[in-house]
């Protein structure tokens, strides 16, 4: 039997490779669950900040969540909006035990000045103070909120899209089988970056990754014990915490995935498109070479992170152009 953890690795790419000692203390390798906390206080940009000059504007709601609790959303659009456009709904990263509905905001603000979207990023309850099923349930109760509020909010419902990315887009690919197991809302994509979907961590990458670059195998399973207790790992887990563990994809929309090559999600990314292939459903997918996790956020203005945002924007723009 292969000794997983003597395993060789892919390369980080070079430039990239340049950025880790930087990185060392603000990015979460080696958290143990002592940790999350101090990783919890890391500085993340304000939404102001996110905003700049741009005529964009936030409102803030309290709606219902899962089990009555009281859930905070944020809707970002231009401020000149008029005409019902698309409408985006975001999940935050942060491996469902860290950062807020405003971590990666300025993708949002983006899309607003692009498409003349209207965003609703949700802050949905983080574990272990709220363990699974409560992350993805309060999340798909951020989804009916948006979708049932369309004509307040002023955009189309039958232009939604799902958006998250790391732990967001493992609970965004929860939420969009929540929504097709329950005939809830219809969304016409869900853009899935460098998703968290498998609790197991038995892939090749999750034993590669371990004590480098930015979300390594111990931090993986320290956010999945968090989330999921004694459960993680065995069979007592739902397809909604853990979308890797779905048997059929199929009635999924169009799906856009991506990942580093250098990462512990590269397999199970890769896994999740061809699921939704053999299910005969439609899904991109790109796996970026030398890449570590969340490259595209940590160092946009490289050229691996510029290839990646072109390509997800391409996708974007010929869903909502169909």
């Amino acid at each position: 039997m292969q000794d997983k953890s003597k395993l060789q690795r892919p390369p980080f790419d070079p430039k990239l490779a340049e950025l880790l000692p930087r990185l060392e203390g603000y990015v979460p390798v080696n958290m143990t669950t002592d940790r999350i906390n101090e990783f919890r206080k890391m500085p993340m940009p304000s939404l102001a900040e996110q905003i700049g000059d741009r005529p964009v504007q936030c409102v803030d709601y309290t709606i219902p969540g899962y089990g009555g609790f009281e859930l905070q959303v944020s809707v970002i659009s231009r401020k000149d909006h008029v005409k019902p456009g698309p409408g985006i709904y975001h999940i935050h990263g942060g491996g469902m035990v860290m950062a807020n509905r405003f971590a990666e905001a300025s993708v949002l603000v983006d899309w607003a000045m692009k498409h003349d979207a209207v965003c609703v990023t949700v802050e949905y309850r983080l574990a272990p103070e709220s363990p699974d099923p409560i992350p993805v349930e309060d999340c798909y109760a951020g989804l009916q909120w948006m979708d049932s509020h369309a004509e307040e909010l002023r955009f189309d419902p039958e232009r939604l899209v799902i958006f998250g990315g790391s732990g967001g887009g493992g609970l965004s690919a929860g939420t969009t089988l929540l929504a097709r197991d329950r005939k809830g809302p219809k969304l016409i994509g869900q853009i899935l970056q460098c998703p968290m979907l498998d609790d197991r961590n038995e892939t090749i990458s999750s034993y590669q990754y371990d004590g480098v670059g930015v979300w390594d195998r111990t931090s993986n399973l320290t956010a999945w014990t968090a989330v999921l207790g004694d459960r993680r790992g065995t069979d007592d887990v739902s397809i909604y915490a853990a979308p890797a563990r779905a048997t059929e994809l199929g009635g999924l929309p169009p799906t856009f995935i991506d990942a580093g090559a250098a990462e512990v999600f590269r397999d199970e990314a890769v896994a999740y498109a061809s699921a939704i292939w053999a299910a005969g459903g439609d899904a991109e997918l790109h796996v970026w070479g030398g890449a570590f996790h969340g490259f595209y956020a940590i160092a946009p203005n490289s050229e691996l992170a510029r290839s990646c945002i072109a390509a997800r924007e391409a996708w974007l723009e010929r869903l909502l152009t169909r």
